[in-house]
Parts: structure tokens; C-alpha cells; sequence
């Protein structure tokens, strides 16, 4: 054996695994039979191979990457069925297939380590499989070519793997495409603001027209401009040059009349190349009917441009015959009633052909316009009113019976509860699938800190997401939107000062600042005068304003960025910074005018505006706006954002938060100056910070019950799209279907909580209420012991340090416990009832509970208030808050205290045997309680007014609690949420008549 080159290693290592095709083989065997056609003498030992990896060869680590990622991710291949996907098992299971040895599976975890991410969570109604491993390689023309743009963009293997398998999870649940008999499937794809779901929706559309769609309708969004970004996007990653061509000569200038990019669009050079026209490589053309700069108002080719040419013209067009030499159509339309109408009327002129037509619609933010909203009480008798654009929807469906509905969106709540009873509409009745938070996104958990267990006081830069990230508005700090606009220079400047030392340029070519006050109009354009005063009069050039930047550099960004960006250049001083800033305060201020208004209902408005953040080379400016920020405008380079303006509609907040997105290079930069005292209302005020945790805790919420019920149990699915919408009716009360005459079939009736938290929070606001519940627990009160009982939580990810706390202990009997939750009254009636339902099983039914250990901890000393309860031992009260706009509190049990009863719950589990050892210990078959006397208010004088003569009013506290079952509180079955059919006549309806009051 010679020593064999690394580029000799490369060539045998690719055509093996090549061989191998999407199954690991027996490496040494297909390494041999690649070598020996050109290298028969070449050294294919283990340590041959190891020597190359360990010497850093980036070429063979990068094949290496692509094959066992794949195999990390496959979705329950043969040949590791029952490994689960993205573990050391699965990992463990491709390598002895592989048969390598020890040092060799040392090294390749080392240069490819297993990507432990998520993957998307599917809640589906059976399907019949169709888009199989084996159909999907045969015919991968576009999804191969985007997947090659994607890594040449810089998308690791691991992220490709993810959005391979998401689209897969889409593709798979529409209808094939060959099928004879025509079926609809509509489903909702769940992302986050900002994360990346035009990614998802575009790898959809390259299988989809690999499979053998064959229309392809992308709505996306209201505006012109954010249409032609949507359809830029798909034209530079999936459709490529050679499509948008059309067999033109790029050096015969007369040929390129009317073509788009070419010669004015400096990225047109990247855009997708296939090499030659697709249907001379054995693919097929994309045909585009609608431009960068033209949405679609008729058939430029007249009704010709919808005909597809049939190889055999006695069969069908979704014959495999016909459909898969056919090109495919390719859309990008906005929701605009002309638009939609131009289109309906058009694909009505060509009727016989639509039966045979597979058509796929893709909704970009699909609860914006696509939703009907007009009162179900206001419809004529007998009919279903529909707006505009869910008129217009409902009729492509209709023409198209062949068409698969997928809607986009990043606030689902409005999708969930349309009328899933109404079979023209747009709900999600087939799929609904929640996207994994994406690798470097910025979400809600990078600007709360949600769950923290770290006390406010000892929060630093290092371990707050609050203190890194966020700066308060309010009474004590004045308007600080002087201090935001610095901000703007300073991170702007630093960015030039990273792009000079060493860090790709490229996220800094845009960089800006958004400035969201209010809705109105009058008041943008008010906003806009005083920021373009402020930074005339602000002296980025004189000594005074270079002695308030370099204020603000030493307090805030240099200790922030130190703290959080210690691997990115980072001047020593504000003077080596200095000359940054002047550049910084010239890219912003060029042309005179740091500002824009961003506030027009028209697409002339925008096309004035020139704010193209594709074709303009650099945006660096602060855009004042409102309601056009917020739905699918992507602000790029949004570093500091100032943000004052109040809503009552949870999904318009969560739009709102333009903050949320991907940051490479300026995580440490991104400012956002919130208002915590706006006035709302009359004699209100909102503290906007708070109300987004609110909204991220409800949407977090949702996305982590959705995952829990995804599990399928028995081969079926514990959960369908059809019952979606009455679990989301237990977070929000209110819901019900759009028709008066109707209600949810589907009714939600235990929930199965083995050991984890169950926190109830909607608490009775009446006084009378109150006291009758409080009354319930006393017989559970007098089992607490005088002694309080000392818990510990040692060193984690959140703090470096074991933290203690007190708390009265007592132990109580199962039936007992029932007995007092089963008569607790709430402000929604039945909203316990899940969990009682679960709750009152485990006597013995279900699974076998003895007790549960009661928890009632005791604050610090310096700031407890303690009381008796009804002539209880002095109990610690608590102070909790009900969301803005609710009944139901946030959080109950505090971070710490819940922290040490999941160890409790853990440490059982872990233990069949029962309690060992020293500290706080419970059994296998033992619950536990953690109970607060909450007071409502909003400071501690609150809490103290609640105590006269050491006791406290049972009529105004909440005796709030959160239980954590056994972990071996389940059955066999392991099915944790069951739903019941209110009329079981009709067991496969979503809605049905509602009964008579």
C-alpha cells in the first residue's frame, strides 16, 4: 500500500459512498471496488483516513458532513428502525454499518458532530404515503439545485438536513400528483417572525414540481413590494438563469429586451445556474407568468400560456406519461382583489384542463387578508359570506380541483379558527406543522429572560438576555430617543470596524433602525421631523457628541459586546473607534436625510420610496412606520429598534416584533428601547415588555403542547388538525367556530401530565368565589409541619452557584387532594377539567398515586409578609399579576421552586427503590404540590395591606398551586390527551349544529 494523496482519497471515498446510495454499507468493501478502477494500489486503511481527517482536510470532512448528516436525519430508515433520529444511537447505528472502528468514530465525531436539533413537530390526519425515499431521489432536478445554492450560501449540512426533512414532512401529506382521482389537502406550516419560512416554502416548491405539480400559485403579501421580493427570491435560488432566459443570448443585448436582472441587478451573477436549459438536461422548463416587476394581470401569452403539451393525448395530463415531460408554471401574485380576479377569470376559460391539473397554492403569512372576517351573524340565511381575497381563495380552489393549500404564517391563531366545518375554507385540515426554531435565529428566549432562575440583582451582560438587549422607556429615563439614535451610530460604526479587521461584510451591508410609535399617519410623519432635527442638532462631528458616544461606548457596548462577542474584533478604545463613527454618521446621513417614512397603502408609494433592499447597495437609514413595518417587510441590518406603540391583538404584537430575525456578526449590537409605561386607554398603562413574554409564553405554550401530543401512540395520531382548535380554546376562552349555529365537534376531555407541571391560571376574580375556595383547602392547610424543611438546587446552566430556599412541608393522601380540586370553582368553567379528569384516575384506574408531598415556600426574610390562613401556621404570601387583558395570571410557582420539585419528581423516578440518602426525597408513587397564597397587586405595600393581626383575608387571596405528578402516573398506552365527539353521529366532522340553549 502506498501512501495514498488526499485528493486520490477524496475521488474513492466520493464514488464509494456514492455506491452506496441513501443506505451505509460496508465502508472497506465499496472504498475497494471504487479504488480499483483508478487507484488499485491505495492505502484505504482506518488510519489512513483518520490521519486525513485529524490534519484538517476540509474537502473529505465536508463529504463525510453531507453522508452522515443525511443518515443522522433520515426519518425511520429500514435500517435503523426504532433509533430515533439526531442521537449518539443513531450515530453509533450508521457507523457499525459503516464498520468502523473506535479512533476512526472518535474522529469523524470530532469533524461531524451529531446535530441535536429539533425537528419539525406534525400534527396530521392519516395519510396514505406516497412520497417515498426512493421516489424522491428518482426526480430531484430543483430540490438538488437549491440545496447546492443553499450551500453555497454558507448553510451548513445540518441546516439543509432540517429544511429537507420539514419540506418532506409538507410534500408527503399532499396528494400525489400521479393520482387518478382528484383530493385537496390543506395544512398550515408554523414558523417564527422573521425565521426563515420563505427557506421552507421554497425547498416545498422545488419538490412539489419534482413530484409533478405542475401549477404553482405563491401569494405573497399585500404589496408589490414584498411580492417582488418573494419572487426575486424564488427566481435567484430555484428558477434560475436559464428559465428566466428563455433561450436568450446573454451577449445579444436586443434578446435581453424585457428580460429581468440582467444588466441591472448586481446579483444576478448569483443566481441559480442549471448548466443548460433544464429539459435538455432530462428535466423540464419553469415557465415564469409573472416578473420582478409585473404581478399577474392576464395571460401575456394569451390562454396558450396554460396549455401543456401531452406526449400521449388520450391520457390525462397527470398521467406519469405526460406530466413529468411537461414545464411547470410558476406564479407570484399579490393578494390584491384585480389581481385574483384576472386570474380566476382566466383559469375559467380553460375549465377542461384544470380537472387534470396538479396545482399547488402557497399563502405567505396566510392570516393576513386570506382569512374571512366578515360576522357570521350578518350572513343572509343559508349562505356563507366571504371577504375579497377568501372569495377569491374558496374559487381557485374550486377550479382547481387538484390544488394542495399550504398556508405560511408566524401567528397561527387566526388560521386555527377558521371554520373548520366550512369545506371551502382555508383551515388546516390535513396538516399542521410547527418549524423548528432555526440555528442563530433571535427569538423571544434571546430578549427574556424566560425562566431564569438567576435573582434580578445578579443578572450581568454575561447571563441576561433582559440586560443585554433591552433598554426600558419610561417616567425615570425620559423619551432616550436620543440615546437610540446614538445607539444606531455607534453599532453601525462598529460594524465598519469589524468589516475592516477580518469579518465578513456582507450581514453589514444594510443597517438600520425602526423607529414604531404609533398607527397614525399624522404621527409618523411628526416622528420623522423630530429624529431628522434630532440629528442635525445631534453634533456627530464636534467634540461634544463624540464625548456622549464615547460615554455611551464605555457604559454599554464595549461591556456588552466584551461580554458577548469576545471572538469578534473589539476596539480597545473609543478613539480607535473614532474614525468608524464619521463613516458610520456619513452612510446614514447621505443625501441629507437619515430618515424614511414607511407608511404608504399603495405600491406607488413604495416604488417612490426606493427603499429595495435587493437592489440598493446600502440601506443605512431609520425607518419610521407602522402597520407596512410590520407583515412580511423584512427590515434588513435591523439593529436598534425603538418601540413605543400599544395593540390589543396578540398576533398584530407578535408581528410587530421586527426584532426577531438572524444577526450574524451584530448579536451583541441589537438594541431594543421599549416602552414599559405607555398610556392605554383611559387612565392606563401597558408595559409593552411584558406583553410580549405574555404572547411568547401563550405561543411557546402552544408549540410545546403541540409537540407533546405529536407523539403517535399505537401507530395513530394522539391529536388531528380537526381538534386543534379546542386545545388552543383551553389558553384562550373565548374561541369558538364562526357560525352562531355551530360548535367544535371535537371536545378536549383529559389531559395526562406524568411527571410534569400542571399549572392552572384561570382564577376566579370574585371576592365570594375566592373565599369558598380558599375554605376547600383548609383541611389541606393544618397537614403543613411547624418546622420549615430546607431545599436545594445545585449549579446549572443558569447560575454557577446552589441556590436554597425554605418551605412548610406536609404530606397529604391522594383522595384527599382530589377531594378539595374537584370542588374549586374557576373564572372559566371547566377549564380544570382536563386534568381533573386525569387527576381523579390515579387512585388505581389509570396508574397508582399514594400521596403528594404539599410545598408552601417562604420568601427571602427581607421581603417575606407571612399570614395566617383561615387559622393555618403562617404562610408566606406572594404577589402575581393577571395578564394585560385577561383572567388568567402568568407564571404561578417561581423559577427556583419549581426547579427543586421537578428534581423531586426526577430523582423518584430515577429511584423505583424509594428515597436514599440525605436532603428532601419522596417515592415513586408520590406527587408533589407547590402551594402559594397569592395576593394581586402591583408592589410589595400591596402584599402588606393584605395582613391585619397576622391574617389575611381569605376573600382576597388566590390559594394558586402547581402539581407535578409521578412520572409513573400514565398507562400502558402511554396516551397523554384524549378528545371525545360531542355528537358521535358525526365522529369525523369538525363542526356540527350546536344544541339547543
Amino acid at each position: 500500500m502506498n501512501c495514498t494523496p488526499a485528493t486520490g482519497l477524496l475521488d474513492i471515498h466520493a464514488s464509494a459512498l456514492a455506491g452506496m446510495g441513501s443506505v451505509p454499507r460496508h465502508f472497506a468493501k465499496w472504498a475497494t471496488l471504487a479504488a480499483d478502477e483508478v487507484h488499485p494500489e491505495a492505502d484505504l486503511s482506518e488510519e489512513r483516513f483518520r490521519e486525513c481527517l485529524v490534519s484538517e482536510n476540509e474537502e473529505l470532512a465536508a463529504l463525510w458532513s453531507r453522508h452522515l448528516t443525511s443518515w443522522d436525519f433520515a426519518e425511520e430508515p429500514q435500517w435503523a428502525l426504532g433509533i430515533p433520529a439526531r442521537t449518539d444511537e443513531r450515530r453509533a447505528a450508521v457507523y457499525d454499518r459503516l464498520r468502523f472502528g473506535t479512533d476512526l468514530r472518535k474522529a469523524l465525531d470530532a469533524a461531524v458532530p451529531v446535530a441535536r436539533i429539533p425537528g419539525p413537530t406534525v400534527i396530521t390526519r392519516e395519510f396514505t404515503p406516497w412520497y417515498t425515499p426512493e421516489r424522491a431521489a428518482a426526480r430531484a432536478f430543483y430540490w438538488k439545485s437549491y440545496e447546492g445554492k443553499l450551500r453555497a450560501k454558507g448553510w451548513s449540512d445540518a441546516a439543509i438536513a432540517s429544511l429537507d426533512e420539514a419540506s418532506r414532512a409538507v410534500i408527503e401529506r399532499l396528494a400525489d400528483p400521479e393520482q387518478p382521482a382528484a383530493r385537496q389537502a390543506k395544512g398550515l406550516v408554523v414558523g417564527y417572525v422573521q425565521s426563515g419560512k420563505t427557506a421552507n416554502f421554497t425547498g416545498v416548491t422545488a419538490k412539489a414540481i419534482d413530484a409533478g405539480y405542475r401549477l404553482v400559485i405563491v401569494l405573497g403579501g399585500t404589496l408589490n413590494l414584498l411580492r417582488a421580493q418573494t419572487q426575486r427570491r424564488l427566481d435567484m435560488e430555484l428558477i434560475g438563469q436559464e428559465n428566466i432566459l428563455r433561450g436568450a443570448d446573454i451577449t445579444d443585448l436586443d434578446s435581453l429586451v424585457g428580460v429581468d436582472y440582467v444588466g441591472d441587478d448586481a446579483d444576478w451573477p448569483e443566481f441559480v445556474r442549471h448548466g443548460a436549459r433544464p429539459s435538455t438536461l432530462g428535466a423540464f422548463d419553469i415557465e415564469r407568468l409573472t416578473t420582478r416587476g409585473n404581478d399577474y394581470k392576464s395571460l401575456a401569452q394569451g390562454i396558450r400560456a396554460l396549455e401543456f403539451e401531452k406526449r400521449e393525448p388520450t391520457r390525462p395530463l397527470h398521467d406519469p406519461a405526460n406530466l413529468h415531460h411537461a414545464a411547470a408554471r410558476i406564479l407570484v401574485v399579490k393578494k390584491n382583489k384585480s389581481v385574483l380576479t384576472n386570474l380566476v377569470k382566466d383559469l375559467k376559460q380553460i375549465r377542461g384542463l384544470l380537472g387534470e391539473l396538479p396545482a399547488l397554492i402557497i399563502d405567505d403569512e396566510s392570516d393576513q387578508a386570506s382569512v374571512n372576517t366578515l360576522d357570521p351573524k350578518k350572513w343572509q340565511q343559508g349562505s356563507t359570506d366571504r371577504t375579497a381575497i377568501n372569495g377569491l381563495l374558496s374559487q381557485l380552489l374550486k377550479l382547481l380541483p387538484r390544488a394542495q393549500y399550504v398556508g405560511y404564517t408566524a401567528t397561527p391563531f387566526a388560521n386555527v379558527f377558521v371554520d373548520p366545518g366550512d369545506a371551502e375554507d382555508i383551515f388546516p385540515s390535513d396538516f399542521l406543522i410547527s418549524l423548528p426554531r432555526p440555528s442563530g435565529y433571535m427569538g423571544a428566549q434571546d430578549f427574556h429572560d424566560l425562566d431564569s432562575a438567576i435573582p434580578r440583582h445578579e443578572r450581568t451582560y454575561a447571563n441576561s438576555q433582559e440586560r443585554t438587549h433591552i433598554r426600558d422607556i419610561d417616567e425615570s429615563t425620559g423619551d432616550r430617543l436620543q440615546e437610540a439614535m446614538d445607539a444606531f451610530v455607534l453599532s453601525g460604526a462598529l460594524k465598519l470596524y469589524r468589516s475592516d479587521n477580518g469579518v465578513a461584510d456582507s450581514p453589514f451591508r444594510h443597517h438600520t433602525m425602526l423607529a414604531h410609535q404609533s398607527v397614525r399617519k399624522d404621527d409618523h410623519a411628526d416622528l420623522a421631523l423630530l429624529i431628522n432635527s434630532m440629528w442635525h442638532q445631534a453634533g456627530y462631528s464636534s467634540a461634544a457628541g463624540h464625548e456622549r458616544l464615547a460615554a455611551l461606548w464605555a457604559s454599554d457596548f464595549a461591556p456588552v459586546s466584551g461580554a458577548r462577542a469576545s471572538d469578534l474584533p473589539l476596539p480597545a478604545s473609543y478613539e480607535e473607534l473614532r474614525p468608524y463613527v464619521n463613516a458610520a454618521r456619513q452612510r446614514i446621513g447621505s443625501g441629507g436625510q437619515p430618515v424614511i417614512v414607511v407608511n404608504g397603502d399603495s405600491d406607488r408609494y413604495f416604488d417612490q420610496l426606493d427603499l429595495d433592499f435587493d437592489r440598493t447597495s446600502h440601506v443605512w437609514k431609520i425607518l419610521v412606520g407602522g402597520t407596512k413595518l410590520s407583515r412580511g417587510f423584512t427590515v434588513e441590518g435591523l439593529t436598534i429598534t425603538y418601540y413605543r406603540r400599544t395593540t390589543q391583538q396578540a398576533d398584530t404584537l407578535m408581528q410587530m416584533g421586527r426584532w426577531f430575525g438572524f444577526r450574524p456578526g451584530y448579536r451583541d449590537l441589537v438594541r431594543l428601547y421599549i416602552g414599559r409605561e405607555e398610556p392605554f386607554g383611559r387612565n392606563k398603562y401597558a408595559d409593552l415588555y411584558e406583553a410580549y413574554e405574555a404572547i411568547c409564553r401563550d405561543e411557546e405554550s402552544f408549540r410545546e403542547q403541540l409537540a407533546q401530543y405529536a407523539v403517535v401512540v399505537d401507530g395513530q395520531p394522539q391529536i388531528t388538525p380537526m381538534q386543534v382548535p379546542p386545545l388552543v380554546a383551553q389558553h384562550l376562552p373565548w374561541i369558538r367556530p364562526s357560525a352562531r349555529n355551530k360548535m367544535f365537534n371535537a371536545e378536549l376531555v383529559e389531559i395526562r401530565s406524568p411527571g410534569r407541571p400542571i399549572e392552572p391560571a384561570s382564577y376566579p376574580l370574585n371576592n365570594a368565589t375566592l373565599k369558598r375556595n380558599t375554605e376547600r383547602w383548609r383541611p389541606l392547610l393544618g397537614s403543613l409541619n411547624a418546622t420549615p424543611q430546607a431545599f436545594s438546587n445545585p449549579p446549572d446552566n443558569s447560575s454557577s452557584l446552589t441556590r436554597t430556599f425554605e418551605a412548610l412541608t406536609g404530606t397529604v393522601s391522594h383522595c384527599d387532594l382530589v377531594s378539595v380540586l374537584s370542588q374549586l370553582e374557576w373564572e372559566h368553567p371547566g377549564h380544570f377539567n382536563p386534568h381533573l379528569t386525569y387527576l381523579s384516575q390515579l387512585g388505581g384506574t389509570l396508574a397508582k398515586v399514594d400521596e403528594w408531598l404539599l410545598i408552601s415556600p417562604r420568601l427571602a426574610a427581607s421581603t417575606r409578609v407571612e399570614a395566617s390562613v383561615l387559622g393555618s401556621r403562617p404562610l408566606s404570601l406572594v404577589r402575581r399579576s393577571r395578564q394585560a387583558g385577561k383572567t388568567s395570571f402568568g407564571r404561578i410557582a417561581s423559577v427556583e421552586h419549581r426547579t427543586a420539585a421537578q428534581r423531586l419528581i426526577d430523582q423518584a423516578s430515577s429511584s423505583p427503590e424509594g428515597p436514599t440518602g440525605q436532603g428532601a426525597q419522596i417515592g415513586p408513587r408520590t406527587g408533589v404540590v407547590l402551594l402559594y397564597t397569592v395576593v394581586e397587586g402591583d408592589s410589595h405595600s400591596d402584599v402588606q395591606a393584605a395582613v391585619r393581626n397576622g391574617a389575611t383575608d381569605p376573600s382576597k387571596v388566590v390559594m394558586a398551586f402547581t402539581l407535578i405528578p409521578p412520572a409513573s402516573a400514565v398507562s400502558a398506552d402511554r396516551r397523554l390527551v384524549r378528545f371525545r365527539a360531542k355528537n358521535s353521529r358525526y365522529a369525523d366532522e369538525a363542526t356540527v349544529p350546536a344544541m339547543p340553549s
